[in-house]
C-alpha cells in the first residue's frame, strides 16, 4: 500500500512515537507479573493451603519473637480471585511489632528466583519480603521514599507508579544473588534485580547491609547491621499486624556464578 505525502505526515510519526515507546519498555526473559506459575525446576512455597503453610515455613525466632506454633497466620478466601491465601494479621505483632510473629521458610538459599504476589487491604497496610531473611523488598501502601513499596529498603528508590493499589494483586518477581566470601571476608555485595507487576524496577541493585536492627533479620545486630554473614537464610515474610495477604509463592535455586542478577 502506497501512503500520500499527507498520510505520511500524520500516521508515521504515530508509528514512530508507538515504535520507540515499545522499545523502552523492559522485555523480562521470562515470564512475570501476577498469576506466574512455578516453571520447571522451581519449588512451590505457598499454594494457599494451611498444609503447605504448616510444612515449609514457621515463625522467625529472633529476638522479639511473642509467638508460638502453629502458625497463626490464617489461611482466608481470596478476595480478588479463585482459592484461598494467607493473611499476616497475626496478633502478636499488633501495632507494627516487626519480627514478633514474622515466618520463614525451614529450607534456606543462597542464589535464586522467586516468585511472590501480595495484596494490601487497608490504606498503610505494611509488611515486606526478605531475602535471605536479611534483606527487605518493602510493601508499605502510601510510602514512596526509599523505605516504601518495591524499594530495596533504604538502598533504592520506590517504583511505586508500578504498584497496582490497594484491593489488588501485586507481583515481585526476583532474581537474587548472594554476597560473596573470601576467608570469611565479603568481597562482594548482594545484588538483585525486581520486577513490580510485569515492569522493571531495579536492575543489578547493590544491598549493603540489613536494616532495621536485630529484630529484622540474620545480622541485623552484627555491627548495626553492616556485619554481613556467609549463612544462607529463608525467604521470610513479616508480620506488622496489618491484613496484607500473599499467595502463588515460588522459588528456583540459581547458581549465578557472575555479578549479574538481570532477567
Amino acid at each position: 500500500m502506497t501512503l500520500s505525502a499527507t498520510t505520511r505526515r500524520t500516521v508515521l510519526p504515530g508509528f514512530l512515537a508507538l515504535a520507540i515507546s515499545v522499545a523502552m519498555i523492559p522485555d523480562a526473559k521470562e515470564p512475570v507479573g501476577v498469576g506466574v506459575k512455578a516453571p520447571k525446576g522451581a519449588e512451590v512455597l505457598f499454594d494457599g493451603s494451611r498444609k503447605m503453610l504448616d510444612e515449609k515455613w514457621t515463625y522467625w525466632e529472633g529476638p522479639r519473637l511473642a509467638a508460638s506454633l502453629p502458625i497463626k497466620w490464617m489461611i482466608e478466601k481470596d478476595p480478588a480471585g479463585p482459592g484461598t491465601v494467607m493473611n499476616t494479621n497475626d496478633p502478636a505483632a499488633a501495632g507494627g511489632k516487626y519480627g514478633a510473629a514474622d515466618i520463614v521458610t525451614k529450607e534456606t538459599f543462597r542464589d535464586f528466583r522467586l516468585h511472590v504476589e501480595f495484596y494490601v487491604s487497608k490504606p498503610g497496610g505494611n509488611s515486606g519480603v526478605y531475602l535471605q531473611n536479611r534483606y527487605e523488598i518493602q510493601i508499605f501502601d502510601g510510602d514512596t521514599t526509599s523505605h516504601g513499596l518495591g524499594a530495596v529498603i533504604n538502598e533504592s528508590p520506590s517504583p511505586y507508579k508500578l504498584y497496582a493499589g490497594i484491593g489488588k494483586w501485586n507481583a515481585y518477581d526476583i532474581a537474587f544473588r548472594a554476597a560473596r566470601f573470601t576467608d570469611g571476608k565479603r568481597t562482594e555485595p548482594a545484588m538483585v534485580t525486581l520486577y513490580l507487576n510485569g515492569k522493571k524496577a531495579h536492575t543489578n541493585q547493590k544491598i549493603s547491609q540489613v536494616w532495621g536492627g536485630p529484630n529484622s533479620g540474620i545480622d541485623g545486630g552484627n555491627e548495626e547491621g553492616k556485619g554481613i554473614t556467609d549463612t544462607p537464610g529463608g525467604i521470610k515474610l513479616q508480620a506488622e499486624g496489618h491484613d496484607v495477604l500473599f499467595r502463588n509463592i515460588w522459588i528456583k535455586p540459581l547458581e549465578l556464578k557472575q555479578a549479574n542478577t538481570d532477567f
